[in-house]
């Protein structure tokens, strides 16, 4: 069902042919073309938030729409407490292995902030902002790249896809 290039293949679809390339992941909705390393960043902040308790965790690849960055990854706090402690821990675990953030906005009120990697956005907003924004509705067109919040490992990448 979904195939990567570690060997190019080709997939048929309507009548044309495609090459995947070296890091491309197929999914039913769409192909990611994040790189390795944006995407396994993306695992390590999803994972960061996780551990603070961070909901709705959805990782979604917009490398195809947006030249300033690879992956958004979207996470929910339910306070404002909860939001700075998720950014925290990101951040340090981010940190962990040598990316640091280029640019933070929000941290004062606590209730969206972003923080800028340049390969991966992370979004940590507050339930209400949430709802209210609904940044998957916007980015609705882009593959969601699967997160599994137990494992703290895209779904594929156990299999060797990501």
């Amino acid at each position: 069902m979904w195939s990567t290039a570690a060997t190019p293949t080709t997939t048929e679809s309507s009548g044309s042919s495609t090459e995947l390339g070296a890091s491309q992941l197929r999914v039913p909705w769409g192909i990611v073309t994040a790189t390795d390393n944006a995407a396994r960043l993306a695992r390590i902040a999803g994972r960061a938030a996780s551990d603070k308790l961070g909901t709705d965790i959805v990782l979604i690849d917009v490398s195809d729409r947006l030249a300033i960055t690879d992956i958004f990854v979207i996470v929910t706090g339910n306070n404002e407490r909860q939001v700075e402690a998720i950014v925290d821990e990101v951040e340090e675990q981010l940190r962990k292995v040598g990316v640091k953030p280029l640019r933070r906005e929000g941290k004062r009120d606590g209730r969206w902030v972003l923080l800028d990697f340049a390969e991966i956005v992370v979004h940590v907003q507050h339930s209400e902002e949430r709802v209210f924004y609904s940044l998957e509705r916007l980015w609705k067109d882009c593959p969601v790249i699967e997160f599994d919040a137990d494992s703290g490992q895209n779904a594929h990448a156990s299999s060797g896809e990501l």
